[in-house]
């Protein structure tokens, strides 16, 4: 007899959730590389100094970990908000008018191409077993178990986006002056290269089209910094 759903095999919906959570740790550490770069390749366009280099990297990399942070976290609560609000109002229609919540669910089967004395059947089956759960995941499809974690995101927005911004700041401070700005970029490319294929690879895209639009993106955010920063360099001296 065969289980159809062995305990050892992940379920589709926790899959494509936790590949949710990886693609946004990637582009968290994507920005956090293109962003730091940018600041640090500008500022040191306009001055030698590592000081100022170190407290604009470091200025930019606590504040856009905290952004990203309570970006994610205003985001997924408003989300959690409205998933509870749709719990909510399926609770009060299911114990209002039960008879017209079946009729719905077996319309939603029915929709799925069962037959009318199939789909019907399917829906007294489930609302036998657990009404509730059987509408939230037809109508909604929403897991109660499983609703979304505004500090989870949160703090993995903000991890991600640090660890992408070290790079650039590593690799500007340790080269001497002449290489700070030829290491940090090729350092930069390497990584979005990187990004571009785990992005591409974790979301089944062509990963050429993917590289080539983070390398892309990458270089205009440094030739435009570094240009700047060089502008307002020369004015200020």
């Amino acid at each position: 007899m065969s289980n159809p759903s062995h305990p050892a095999e992940p379920h589709v919906g926790s899959v494509s959730s936790k590949l949710n959570w990886l693609r946004a740790g990637v582009l968290g550490a994507n920005d956090g590389i293109v962003s730091t770069a940018g600041i640090v390749v500008g500022v040191a366009a306009a001055s030698v100094e590592r000081g100022p280099i170190l407290t604009a990297g470091v200025a930019g990399l606590v504040a856009g970990a905290v952004s990203m942070a309570l970006g994610e976290y205003i985001s997924v609560s408003t989300q959690r908000d409205t998933e509870k609000a749709l719990l909510d109002k399926e609770r009060r229609e299911l114990s209002d008018d039960p008879a017209a919540e079946f009729d719905e669910l077996a319309a939603l089967y029915e929709a799925k191409g069962l037959s009318v004395a199939t789909a019907r059947s399917v829906a007294e089956e489930l609302t036998d077993h657990d009404a509730f759960a059987a509408h939230v995941d037809v109508e909604l499809g929403i897991d109660p178990e499983e609703l979304t974690n505004p500090w989870q995101a949160a703090l993995s927005s903000a991890l991600s986006f640090t660890v992408g911004a070290l790079l650039p700041l590593i690799a500007i401070l340790v080269p001497p002056t002449a290489w700070r700005v030829p290491v940090t970029v090729v350092a930069v490319l390497l990584a979005l290269v990187i990004t571009g294929v785990v992005s591409a690879g974790l979301g089944a895209a062509p990963k050429g089209r993917a590289v080539l639009r983070n390398v892309i993106g990458g270089v205009l955010a440094l030739a435009i910094t570094y240009a700047i920063g060089h502008l307002v360099g020369s004015v200020i001296d």
